[in-house]
């Protein structure tokens, strides 16, 4: 059975034909890269978040679930709360040197970024 999600039709947005199939794009499953050739930036901010500190992880290349996975491991070593959104991972509260060292001991390639 086709997907039946409106956002993955190509080409036709309505046909009045019966029989007419819509066709779909289709999305290459992505791979997530190695963790020593992955290239995260860490980095701290506070900018449209009513002046609380944040800890960002961007740069990370490969499927949503492992992204989470990642982001669930960092919430948990620090101990508190965070989300992933858009291969970002968003930690709450400044813990820019502990999330530095939790990714690299894990085997991924870090670099600080920001001030």
């Amino acid at each position: 059975m086709q997907n039946k999600n409106k956002r993955n039709k190509v080409n036709v947005v309505y046909s009045t034909n019966p029989e007419f199939v819509y066709e779909f794009e289709n999305r290459a499953e992505t791979v997530t890269v190695p963790p020593q050739q992955q290239d995260l930036r860490v980095m701290t901010d506070r900018k449209n978040r009513g002046g609380k500190t944040v800890t960002l992880v961007t740069g990370f290349v490969g499927r949503q679930e492992d992204c989470e996975a990642l982001g669930r491991l960092l919430k948990t070593k620090c101990g508190t709360g965070g989300s992933v959104k858009d291969q970002e991972i968003i930690i709450q509260g400044d813990f820019k040197e502990k999330v530095f060292q939790i990714l690299s001991s894990n085997g991924y390639k870090v670099k600080r970024s920001g001030g």
